[in-house]
């Protein structure tokens, strides 16, 4: 099986292009494969796959195998992948994912793809449609407990649940304890991604992010969409924000006009190999 390893400011995933169809029980792959020391090693596995309804589709599966609506860096690296790799010449494609369909556009230099802009639509901000289960409405510093500390959430959906904890000092954070505790808490019944963030001033946030079903990586597009809306409902930021993530910037607008959130950042191939 040929292989392709890519990442996104350090979000790393294992690519397979699907062009003659889907592979079977992907979810069990991913398992192995993501496994860093009896596998590959990677935040989860991404497949590229034909699509009627638009240029390509993809199916992403986080390392312990659950499925994921959505990976905001995997767009850009799918994008990459596309056009470097010469299944299409377009500079502008459409990807059907679990969230529905994100437009891609590629800024490309010598034939070669140097970072992706996504549109990532609007972002959901109804309680029960992030899902969490909460009174209907925004959830916008909502209280919430973890390992008997007290904290407040913002609740933010780019596809995928995000819940994001403003903090003193993200860098000093204990993100496992307390991102492990909040991503399955029992208010999130599809479990939830978890962002802690410090401001540090209206055009700069600092995060860090615990995955779902992957742990802490190095970068999430979709947290980092999540964390600014989540800051601009809070009088914190301004729309448009550099996002500082363990893996490197990644620049984030909510265009007040089309309330689309639009995510720019780099993808870059790591190495192919045959899985056998």
């Amino acid at each position: 099986m040929k292989i392709t390893k890519m990442q996104g400011l350090g979000n790393d995933y294992i690519y397979i292009c699907c062009a003659e169809g889907e592979i079977p029980d992907p979810a069990a792959l991913s398992r192995r494969i993501s496994d860093r020391h009896f596998g590959v090693g990677s935040d989860g596995l991404v497949l590229i796959l034909p699509c009627d309804g638009a240029d390509f589709r993809m199916r992403m599966f986080n390392a312990d195998g659950s499925e994921s609506e959505m990976c905001g860096n995997a767009t850009r690296c799918i994008a990459k992948y596309i056009h470097d790799r010469g299944l299409s010449d377009k500079e502008e494609i459409s990807l059907m994912t679990g969230a529905g369909i994100k437009i891609l556009k590629l800024s490309v230099k010598d034939g070669i793809t140097q970072s992706v802009r996504v549109d990532m639509g609007e972002p959901v901000l109804e309680a029960s449609r992030i899902p969490v289960l909460l009174p209907e409405g925004r959830v916008i510093g909502a209280p919430v407990e973890a390992c008997g500390q007290a904290f407040r959430m913002t609740c933010v959906s780019m596809g995928n649940p995000h819940a994001v904890i403003f903090v003193e000092d993200a860098d000093r954070f204990d993100v496992h304890g307390i991102g492990a505790a909040l991503e399955v808490n029992p208010l999130f019944p599809r479990r939830t991604n978890v962002e802690f963030v410090t401001v540090k001033d209206r055009e700069h946030l600092r995060m860090r992010v615990w995955e779902r079903g992957s742990g802490e990586t190095l970068a999430c597009g979709t947290g980092a969409c999540a964390s600014l809306v989540a800051a601009v409902l809070n009088g914190l930021s301004e729309r448009k924000a550099v996002l500082e993530l363990n893996g490197g910037p990644l620049t984030v607008e909510w265009d007040a006009e089309t309330n689309h959130v639009f995510q720019e950042g780099p993808a870059e191939f790591v190495f192919d190999a045959e899985y056998k």
